[in-house]
């Protein structure tokens, strides 16, 4: 019974050792003018995804830490913007601050 009782317990030590800890991090910032914004999306390699924003403002949440591209598509007259780079680290909200979209 005891031989038992210790593989379980290498077996339960194995099992909890093998879920790592998955770390995300966030986004904000603020894209005005409210007219101006169509669409904005985060991008990373294949994926995109679509951001809901209130009154220009948007906070996105559990990102996989890696560098993404933000993206803008604009309503005419103003243009599309696009922002590449943006670093998400572990544990930490990277803010982007404010965008100013541009008129053509």
């Amino acid at each position: 019974m005891k031989h038992f009782q210790i593989v379980a317990l290498i077996f339960m030590s194995v099992v909890m050792l093998a879920f790592k800890t998955q770390y995300t991090g966030a986004m904000q910032g603020t894209i005005l003018p409210l007219e101006g914004i169509q669409e904005i999306m985060v991008i990373a390699g294949p994926d995109t995804i679509k951001v809901t924003h209130a009154n220009g403002a948007f906070l996105l949440k559990n990102l996989p830490p890696k560098t993404y591209t933000l993206m803008v598509k604009a309503i005419p007259p103003y243009l599309d913007y696009t922002l590449n780079d943006v670093a998400v680290i572990d544990s930490a909200t990277t803010d982007i601050g404010q965008i100013k979209l541009l008129q053509q």
